[in-house]
């Protein structure tokens, strides 16, 4: 192996499981209720237990917020609420509030900044214009795995469940003021940016670190988080990171997805679940990808091993059930059921629900609904409130 990078963090073998959540927020004007490029004013006002838990984003109307890994889900999304409550009493003051959802439903391309730090500077310098595309916000789940071995067997099968965790997170309908038909218009947005998609198998550890190692020697990108695939192992951490979801407007929503990607890794660590006939066609995986982000759970995805579509919901329900023992030892058994009951309703279904049917969206309507979301008790699990 090449690069200091790769070493897996230890931690992972004496925690392992452990989740931690990333979630991309958006930064409000609440007047209009558009995006507005204050980051770094934020960031420079931000309390000092908030500093290490806030990062700024590639657009200056975006931020990061990031927990400390938690062994249980809930502690992870105890945390979460708290930050979200932490950062709105920061920007109140500053005549700024917040929201997420996986786009902003009417922001243009000329209206965004790229933020001013080194690492988004380059960015732009190595993208060009395609970095002020409209933001989009994603939702990033760290799980921690024991070893780079069972982390790269993990990684190879959970690409498998990629397009249903896309289908149950859409949660951005809306974009430049109109319908897109898609439930995750975030998707596609995304992926006029390099390097993003579901990325190949590697045969061993040693398979993946060559082959992002021979990018970084031909300096392709400075290091290796400048790979934005929907799954990618993160040896600094120890930890396998699944990125392909939209951001989730309800915390409680967050901790439905958080575990059952957590449920999903150490499903695919310790049993291989997945079959071999989805999880080495990757023209098989693109398909669903793309009819995920298009029909959410609505969707018919491939099932290369029947070759025959199958309904999202049908292959979700045996998913929980493989799950379910899982969930059992993590501690994660009623946020796992409550899966259901966002499948039944994602954020896409809501956000259309909110915004009014007809040619002529209310999405001032919606953008109010979406902040009041942000803290508020609709926040409060899933399994309580729908």
């Amino acid at each position: 192996m090449s690069g200091h990078w790769a070493e897996w963090n230890t931690v992972s073998r004496e925690a392992p499981w452990t989740v931690g959540v990333e979630e991309e927020v958006m930064l409000l004007e609440p007047n209009a209720w558009n995006l507005t490029s204050r980051s770094e004013e934020v960031l420079a006002v931000l309390p000092e237990d908030m500093v290490a838990r806030t990062a700024a984003e590639t657009h200056g109307s975006a931020l990061e917020l990031a927990t400390e890994p938690h062994a249980e889900v809930a502690g992870a999304v105890d945390e979460l609420r708290w930050l979200r409550g932490e950062l709105a009493k920061v920007v109140e003051p500053l005549g700024i509030r917040a929201a997420v959802a996986g786009t902003h439903p009417f922001t243009l391309w000329e209206d965004v900044e790229v933020s001013p730090g080194a690492r988004y500077q380059f960015l732009y310098s190595s993208m060009r214009e395609l970095a002020r595309r409209e933001p989009t916000f994603g939702l990033h789940v760290h799980v921690a795995v024991p070893n780079p071995e069972q982390a790269v067997r993990s990684y190879n099968r959970v690409r498998a469940h990629l397009p249903m965790l896309l289908a149950l997170s859409g949660n951005s309908p809306f974009w430049q003021g109109r319908d897109t038909g898609l439930c995750s218009m975030r998707t596609p947005l995304f992926q006029a940016f390099p390097r993003v998609g579901i990325p190949r198998e590697f045969r061993s550890y040693a398979d993946y670190v060559e082959g992002i190692d021979m990018l970084l020697r031909c300096d392709a990108f400075p290091e290796p988080t400048f790979l934005w695939w929907d799954v990618r192992l993160q040896p600094r951490f120890g930890t396998l990171e699944v990125r392909v979801m939209d951001a989730q407007t309800r915390v409680a929503d967050t901790a439905a997805i958080v575990a059952f990607v957590q449920c999903l890794v150490r499903l695919e660590a310790l049993e291989g679940h997945a079959g071999h006939a989805l999880v080495s066609r990757p023209e098989v995986l693109e398909e669903n990808r793309f009819v995920a982000s298009r029909d959410g759970m609505s969707a018919q995805l491939i099932d290369p091993a029947l070759e025959s579509r199958r309904p999202a919901v049908e292959w979700l329900n045996e998913l929980l059930a493989a799950c379910a023992p899982h969930a059992a030892e993590l501690g994660c058994a009623d946020e796992l059921e409550s899966v259901r009951g966002l499948a039944a309703a994602t954020g896409a279904v809501r956000q259309r629900s909110r915004a009014g049917q007809g040619a002529a969206p209310q999405l001032g309507r919606l953008m109010r609904a979406l902040h009041a979301d942000f803290t508020s008790a609709r926040s409060e699990p899933a399994f309580l409130t729908v």
